[in-house]
Formats: structure tokens, sequence, C-alpha cells
């Protein structure tokens, strides 16, 4: 009996786990579907019941008990602005309270590589590895990447700072269950990233997956239609284009993408051909 209940605790949990859900949010389960009990109303004077004329008015709410999205907009910019060095842009992300992904996550994941390198790597958003170790690109879809990159001679470790790479995501931290992020969350969070580029001052720019290209390029395009040409980055964001100079970037499939759709490796590999002859012809290598 014992074996029977590990193997149906065990079933669950896969179950779970095929579904995108590899985080608890509280200890005790909570069945959203229930519906709400109804308050107990004591007997009172009839003077105090209200009656059809008698409007009800909702309880009052602090301003302050939350941040909107355009607050928080504000907010990421002015932190992002204020920001003169990677090392107080990090901080200013890990203080930043106007994301409710950092409540559900368990780390900052802000970059990893060499910061002088010439190429800059741009992802999406972290993953439950990336969340658990506090770097990007660390899991399956990171050790593509790792190869991919190898392929053309980079290498985020690498003590040859023109062969190095340093690697971001828009977001710093992971969406629960690795959803996609959603548009609030990614127009709060772009002030970091651009002044993370903009701190970095990279000679390339390479965009892993649709989310990152569209949102960085101001495109609406599929990421099928901006691969495989170059484009002339500067931040969206109008406050951070004073006296920026455009970068060129690159787009292609995020290496989850490839995993799940191994048809379009030929397309990746045409990408990162294009990086490799454009860093060339830049004497980056």
């Amino acid at each position: 009996m014992a074996d029977l209940q590990r193997q149906t605790y065990k079933a669950a949990l896969s179950w779970y786990l095929d579904a995108g859900v590899d985080i608890a949010l509280g200890d005790d389960p909570v069945d959203r579907t229930a519906m709400p009990a109804l308050p107990v109303v004591e007997d009172a004077p009839a003077a105090s019941v209200p009656t059809a004329r008698t409007p009800i008015s909702a309880p009052a709410v602090s301003e302050s008990a939350f941040i909107g999205a355009s607050e928080a907009r504000a907010e990421s910019l002015k932190l992002a602005m204020a920001a003169n060095t990677l090392d107080e842009l990090r901080e200013a992300i890990a203080a930043f309270d106007g994301l409710s992904l950092k409540r559900t996550a368990t780390n900052m994941v802000f970059s990893d590589g060499n910061p002088s390198a010439p190429i800059m790597v741009i992802g999406e958003a972290p993953g439950a590895d990336e969340d658990r170790q506090g770097k990007p690109f660390v899991g399956v879809s990171g050790q593509l990447l790792d190869r991919m990159l190898a392929s053309i001679g980079l290498n985020r470790e690498a003590e040859d700072v023109a062969h190095a790479a340093y690697i971001s995501n828009i977001l710093n931290w992971r969406p629960p269950g690795n959803r996609t992020p959603s548009p609030a969350e990614i127009e709060v969070s772009l002030p970091f990233i651009e002044r993370h580029i903009a701190l970095a001052r990279p000679r390339l720019l390479v965009f892993a997956g649709g989310v990152a290209a569209k949102s960085l390029l101001g495109s609406g395009d599929t990421i099928s239609r901006l691969r495989g040409t170059w484009h002339n980055y500067v931040p969206q964001t109008a406050e951070m284009r004073a006296g920026f100079t455009p970068i060129p970037a690159i787009a292609t499939y995020h290496p989850s993408y490839l995993l799940r759709t191994p048809a379009h490796k030929r397309a990746a590999w045409a990408d990162l051909l294009m990086l490799q002859a454009k860093a060339r012809s830049l004497g980056v290598f």
C-alpha cells in the first residue's frame, strides 16, 4: 500500500511538472474553485441595516497599497538612469519592488560572462535552473547556447576578451512556470536592460528569441522575419537615446526553441556565421 501511495504522489508531481507547475507559493493547498463563504450577519437595530435607498460605500484602499504599471515603469526608468556602473545597476534592480515576479523568484539573475566582451547576448527571462543558480542560460538551453557560441570561437568564460561573451536577459526575475513575460512586465523591465546595454557598451548584440528581439528593436515582426539580417539597435526609451551610438544587432532563434524544433538549427547556424563575419569585419577577432 505504501508503494502504491508513493507511486501516486510521484505521478501527481510529474503531472504538475509537465504542466509547468514547479514552485509552491504556500505551504497549504488552496481550492481556487471554492465559493467564498458568506459573512454571518448578526441581529442589528433596524436603523443600522442599509436599505435599497442607502448606498453602501466600498472599503477605503490606500493608494500606497500597491504600485501600478505606469508608476513601476517611471520608477524603473528613474533607477536605471541613476546607475552609472553595472554594480549600481545590479543593486538598483535588486532593490526595485515594482515587479511581482520578484516575490515568486528565488534569485535575481543579472548577467554572466565578461562585461568587457565585445559581443552581448540577450535572452528573454530566467528559467528554473537560472533562478536557482542566479545566472542566465545555465540550463539545457544554456548548454546549447554555449555550444553555439563555441562554434564561432566565443566562450562566456574566455580569458581573452576578444573571444568572450556577455549574457543577460530582458527580465531579471523568473516568471512562474517559465511562462512568457507579459507586455507590462517587459515594459517595466525595459529601462533596466537598455541601461545595461549602455553601460556594457558591446560592439555587437545578439537577441536570442522573439521576445528579446521584438522588445529591444520595437518591432511587431516575428523572429522568423527579424532574423537573418542586421539591425541598428537604439533604445526604445526616449530618455535613453541622447548621445547613444547605434549598435549592430542580429536576432536568432532562442536555444530552447531550437531544442523543441531542431529543423531551425540550420537557420541559427547561418545567423552565427553572419555574426562571425561581422565581428571579423569590425576587427573584434
